[in-house]
């Protein structure tokens, strides 16, 4: 069985992706992209579709038993930051030579755009899965990575076989990526006046220290031969005063612990808690905590600590989705991994469910002011996706 789009069907694809872009869908304000997922969906005639309690739009394709393959796209992206540094619109979808541009196009609307397309395209063949894809739009993987997932999971009782994630990885493969801790030091100091600084303690040249000891612990950190080096980075500072001139009796930094293999959350906390007891400095050290309420009213709360995972490169799910990039594409696709972090963090690193990523886009344009996607290659998605969820699940 061969899968491939009609012209038309491209054409619908690629301004069902620009109606995508052009709705703004911060973490925990999907709502309207989600309204619009789920229209789509239905109209390409998907007849399963829903919303869970956490605001994920869910659609199933298949007979209702049998092995279970999900499709992972989040609906949410970062914001656009100073406007003024876009040469276009983030929100317009402009396509020049092919090429669509804006926020989200490649992290990662351009997927979920396929995900949609390749059910379409599913329940156009007529094919009869022997078993169930489900098309997942899930919401604040930005902010906290897996939340989305366990509560599909745990709360609303899909469990699959088999995920694919739809992040960028330009038409390759992906098998993992490092995981990631947040960690959040709070030094403490003592208040006075500003003009007899003396008298106090200033909290923020505590927190300096700190961040020159984590600086120097980049250099010390741990490397594997397929994840790379772990990293460690400052990413934002806060303090706390009466005033602008009084000395700050509290200061909070931030630290992006990136965790490769052999890391642990453990490991990463007793490498900060040395630098703050090597400088003799009074300091909280702990793991940040993730808390929101979604567009749906849900509650959210999470820890940030998030595992590293590795597929393995004989597992049968690369394997088959290897065969079927090639039979659909021509080439057989290079495996490697992301940079950043994924939904895979739950689905492999926490739950054990076998993990993939492949995606259009290209991981150098995720959040950045140039972020753009081909047209040709979400169509190329499409078509990729379709036909690994026959080649997986079988037909009747």
């Amino acid at each position: 069985m061969k899968l491939r789009l009609a012209k038309r069907d491209r054409q619908a694809l690629i301004e069902f992706l620009r109606d995508l872009i052009r709705i703004p869908s911060l973490s925990t304000h999907e709502g309207d992209l989600a309204r619009r997922l789920r229209d789509e969906l239905l109209r390409v005639g998907v007849d399963d579709v829903r919303v869970d309690r956490i605001g994920n739009v869910i659609a199933r394709v298949g007979r209702g038993s049998g092995k279970k393959l999900l499709y992972n796209g989040h609906m949410d992206t970062v914001g656009v930051g100073d406007r003024s540094t876009w040469r276009r619109d983030p929100f317009e979808a402009q396509i020049v030579k092919g090429v669509i541009h804006g926020r989200g196009a490649a992290d990662m609307k351009g997927a979920l755009a396929a995900m949609v397309y390749a059910a379409k395209l599913l329940v156009d063949s007529g094919a009869k899965l022997a078993g169930d894809l489900y098309v997942a739009g899930v919401v604040q993987e930005e902010p906290c990575e897996g939340l989305a997932m366990r509560v599909l999971v745990e709360e609303e009782g899909i469990r699959p076989d088999w995920v694919v994630l739809g992040e960028a990885t330009n038409l390759q493969l992906a098998r993992g990526h490092r995981g990631r801790v947040e960690i959040r030091v709070t030094t403490q100091g003592k208040s006075c006046h500003a003009a007899t600084p003396q008298l106090g303690d200033n909290a923020i040249y505590a927190a300096a220290r700190v961040i020159v000891g984590i600086e120097l612990l980049a250099a010390q950190l741990g490397h594997d031969s397929f994840l790379g080096a772990g990293s460690t980075a400052v990413t934002r500072i806060e303090s706390t005063a009466g005033s602008n001139n009084a000395i700050p009796d509290s200061c909070t930094l931030y630290i992006d612990r990136r965790l490769t293999g052999g890391e642990t959350e453990a490991k990463a906390l007793a490498e900060v808690k040395r630098v703050v007891a090597r400088e003799g400095i009074a300091a909280r050290v702990e793991v940040s905590d993730y808390e929101a309420t979604s567009y749906t009213g849900y509650a959210c709360q999470a820890r940030q600590a998030f595992a590293y995972w590795v597929t393995p490169e004989d597992a049968p799910l690369l394997r088959q989705a290897a065969r079927t990039i090639e039979k659909v594409l021509g080439y057989a696709p290079s495996v490697g991994r992301w940079e950043f972090s994924t939904d895979g963090t739950y689905s492999s690193g926490v739950a054990g469910i076998p993990t993939v990523g492949f995606g259009p886009g290209e991981e150098r344009y995720v959040h950045t002011v140039d972020e753009r996607i081909r047209g040709t290659d979400v169509a190329a998605a499409a078509e990729v996706y379709a036909q690994l969820a026959v080649d997986l699940l079988g037909t009747e």
